[in-house]
């Protein structure tokens, strides 16, 4: 018993000393790779323009002024005002808050309820996992943005529920991307070795199973995010996230269809800064999955 365990101590060092050298490896590949750098870029200057908004914002992005109405960009206005006359660059950079927390909470939410759904069908399987995937299978056949709509008829108009909503859709992808590395790490010897030690399911799960499934994880809640901010813009510009006069881009987006045609900068700005922001996203999140492919070489 105590050469046994011995074996899966030792096997169990050789394996993270092992992990540690393939994340490195990671870093130096993702660190060469310019077009994730430049994704990585415009993702530090959002994080930034939300942390610092009180101070970058030249005015209070809800305060009205309807003799400054429809202005053009100049210099009083970098980017011009709103049909209420409120500064579209204070919004803007306020607006970048929201979609952070709501990229971040969805899909905290969607990896939460994702991987314990895709843990538990993937280590037992049977039955259970016959049962969850088919409920994911489901979900996944309906177009994500009439998904998120049903659920926010239930919910209600808010953005609480639309992250709510938006964690809900992207549930189904975290669950299967987990199941397909939970069935691979746990026919490995040191999960057996593990078993025959009397080591409970919880601790396997935890200790062994998951650290070796958080690269495709990572790679995955990065897109998502990207995909999060999508979707709730998608939601308050059909007035269901975002409810005035809250600064959502989504939102000022569909409170500047009126002016599209006297003032197109009312809608022009937040449409690129959604823009920018998925691509700075997609583009890091690209990046991560070639650094972490174990397949990709210099």
């Amino acid at each position: 018993m105590e050469s046994t365990q011995a074996q899966l101590e030792n096997k169990t060092i050789e394996i993270e000393e092992k992990s540690s050298g393939l994340w490195i490896e990671a870093w130096k590949r993702l660190i060469k790779n310019k077009t994730a750098m430049f994704g990585l870029g415009i993702i530090s200057l959002l994080i930034l323009a939300a942390i610092l908004s009180p101070f970058l914002a030249p005015y209070n992005p809800i305060e009205t002024n309807i003799l400054q109405r429809l202005k053009a960009p100049s210099g009083v206005h970098l980017l011009g005002t709103d049909d209420l006359g409120r500064d579209i660059l204070s919004r803007i950079i306020y607006g970048s808050r929201i979609s952070l927390q709501v990229g971040i909470i969805s899909v905290s939410l969607a990896l939460v309820l994702g991987v314990g759904s895709g843990v538990i069908a993937g280590y037992y399987g049977g039955k259970i996992d016959t049962l969850i995937m088919r409920l994911m299978d489901i979900m996944l056949a309906f177009p994500s943005i009439l998904l998120a709509i049903g659920i926010m008829a239930i919910l209600g108009p808010q953005l609480s529920n639309a992250m709510i909503a938006i964690g809900i859709v992207n549930l189904p992808r975290f669950a299967r991307i987990i199941r397909s590395s939970v069935l691979s790490v746990k026919e490995e010897e040191y999960i057996e070795a593990a078993k025959s030690l009397g080591a409970n399911d919880f601790t396997i799960i935890m200790k062994h199973v998951l650290p070796n499934c958080l690269a495709p994880l990572i790679v995955q809640s990065t897109l998502s995010i990207a995909t999060a901010i999508l979707e709730a813009a998608g939601l308050s510009f059909l007035g269901l996230g975002a409810q005035p006069p809250t600064p959502e881009w989504g939102a000022m987006l569909s409170a500047g269809r009126a002016s599209l045609q006297i003032a197109p900068w009312v809608v022009a700005f937040p449409g690129i800064a959604i823009m920018i922001t998925v691509l700075g996203f997609n583009l890091f999140g690209d990046g991560l999955r070639d650094a972490l492919d174990p397949k990709m070489k210099d």
